[in-house]
């Protein structure tokens, strides 16, 4: 066991000798520095889960869109453009939705949450050649799938509505 470990009266680990830190012993034991955290880590301590969530899942429709029109036929820079269009419209009212979702009661929130869902799903499944009725079918179904999911996990999450319940136990 380390030398100053011993002197500050912590002790080793079971297993491999380590040193434990609860009784005074230093992290940098042996002349080692604790490493600092790097430049991404800092980043995303400080940037909030109400805006990389929204980039995040903007992203990934992106790359879907990319997939999706590229095994359309489409090939090269439009597939590419139409993924960029994407992320960026879909991020965009994403964003704006989840910091105005404060503001708003539940139904409404779980009804916007379902139309951006529906909408960008339809539009999505309208590139691979499908018909304007069956995308908006699609669409549609999706949409109010997320609307029950997402009223759902509203609901059984009251608490951590910034402004509480709306109505009595009565009605919901």
């Amino acid at each position: 066991m380390d030398q100053h470990a011993q002197r500050h009266g912590a002790r080793a680990a079971r297993s491999h000798g380590s040193v434990e830190l609860e009784h005074g012993a230093t992290a940098g034991a042996g002349g080692r520095t604790p490493q600092r955290p790097s430049r991404l880590t800092a980043m995303a301590e400080r940037v909030p889960a109400t805006v990389s969530l929204p980039i995040i899942a903007a992203l990934a429709f992106g790359c879907f869109t990319i997939f999706r029109t590229h095994t359309a036929g489409t090939k090269g820079g439009p597939a590419l453009l139409y993924g960029v269009a994407a992320a960026v419209v879909t991020g965009a009212l994403g964003l704006l939705l989840v910091h105005y979702q404060s503001s708003m009661l539940t139904e409404t929130r779980a009804l916007a949450y379902g139309a951006l869902f529906g909408a960008a799903v339809g539009w999505n499944y309208s590139l691979g050649g499908e018909t304007i009725l069956k995308s908006c079918a699609f669409g549609l179904v999706m949409g109010l799938i997320m609307f029950v999911v997402s009223l759902y996990v509203f609901r059984t999450h009251r608490n951590r509505e910034p402004h509480g319940r709306h109505r009595s136990t009565a009605f919901g």
